[in-house]
C-alpha cells in the first residue's frame, strides 16, 4: 500500500510587487517555505489538484474532472511562465482514473496553465517531481460542489492506500483561491474574514464542515474565483481530520485575491 506523506495548498496567482512590496515579499516567502517542506518529503508522486482556465477544457470539451495521463507536459506558457517540461506520472494517473469509476476522464496532450504552473514553479523549480495533474472544473456550469470535491479526495486517498505499490509515497498540492472576483463589478474585492475562517477549518481538521459548504455560498462570500477552493476541499477529503499550519495569508486587493498557503500533516 502507498501512503500520503503530506498535503499542501496555495493560491495560484502572483502579481506585480509595486505598491504592495511588503505583502508580496511575505507571500513569496511563504510559498518558498511551502515548497521547501514539500520537497523535503521526497514524494514518489505529486498529485496537483487545481482548475483549468479554459485553456485545456472548453465548452466544446467539457470535463468536470480530468486526470492528465501524459508521460510529460509542456506548460501552456500564459503569464510569461517558463515552458520547461514537467515529468508526468502516467501509471499513477491511469490507475486513478480507473479507481474513480467514471467520475473522471483521462486526457492527454495537456498544457498546464498558470493554475498548475505557478504552484509547481515554486515547489519544483528544477522539474524533478513526477506530477499527476488532477483537474476540477470550477470555471463553467455545472461546477463541482464541495461535497463532490471532498468525496473525490476520499477516493484519491483510498486509491493510494489500497491500490498503489508498497511504500510508494504521495504528496498532494492544491492550487487556487482564496476569495476573489474576476470579470465582474466586484473585481478587486477580497473577503479576508471568510478566507481566515476557511483556512482555520482546514488546518484544524474540520474538512467535513468545508464539505457542507455550497457553491452558492462560496460565490456569495468568496466570489466566482473563490470556487477554486474546491481543490482545497478535495485535499481535506484526502486527509480527513488531519491538522496543519497556516504558512501565510495576505489580503491583496491589488492582485484581486486573498493569498494563502497551508501545510497539512498526516
Amino acid at each position: 500500500m502507498g501512503r500520503i506523506v503530506g498535503g499542501f495548498a496555495m493560491s495560484h496567482v502572483l502579481g506585480a510587487p509595486q505598491g504592495v512590496e511588503a505583502q508580496s515579499e511575505r507571500v513569496f516567502a511563504g510559498m518558498k517555505h511551502l515548497g521547501t517542506q514539500l520537497r523535503a518529503l521526497k514524494p514518489d508522486v505529486l498529485v496537483m489538484i487545481s482548475s483549468d482556465h479554459l485553456n485545456n477544457f472548453s465548452l466544446k470539451r467539457p470535463m468536470p474532472v480530468g486526470i492528465a495521463v501524459d508521460d510529460a507536459f509542456t506548460p501552456y506558457g500564459d503569464m510569461g511562465l517558463p515552458l520547461d517540461p514537467i515529468r508526468g506520472a502516467p501509471d499513477f494517473a491511469r490507475g486513478l482514473v480507473k479507481a474513480l469509476r467514471g467520475r473522471a476522464v483521462a486526457f492527454s496532450e495537456v498544457r498546464p496553465d498558470h493554475g498548475m504552473m505557478i504552484p509547481l514553479g515554486i515547489v519544483d523549480p528544477d522539474r524533478n517531481l513526477a506530477v499527476a495533474p488532477f483537474y476540477l472544473n470550477t470555471v463553467f456550469a455545472e461546477a463541482l460542489e464541495p461535497a463532490q470535491s471532498y468525496d473525490l479526495g476520499r477516493r484519491l486517498r483510498a486509491y493510494v492506500e489500497t491500490s498503489r505499490p508498497q511504500n510508494e509515497t504521495v504528496a498532494i498540492l492544491a492550487g487556487g483561491g482564496l476569495s476573489h472576483w474576476l470579470g465582474v463589478p466586484e473585481e478587486g474585492r477580497v473577503n479576508a474574514e471568510w478566507d481566515e475562517g476557511f483556512i482555520a477549518d482546514l488546518i484544524e481538521g474540520r474538512g467535513d464542515d468545508l464539505a457542507r459548504l455550497s457553491n452558492a455560498e462560496i460565490l456569495r462570500e468568496a466570489g466566482n474565483g473563490g470556487l477554486e477552493v474546491n481543490a482545497w476541499i478535495a485535499l481535506a477529503g484526502a486527509m480527513p481530520g488531519c491538522r496543519g499550519e497556516r504558512l501565510f495569508y495576505e489580503a491583496v486587493p491589488e492582485w484581486a485575491s486573498g493569498m494563502g498557503g497551508v501545510a497539512l500533516t498526516p
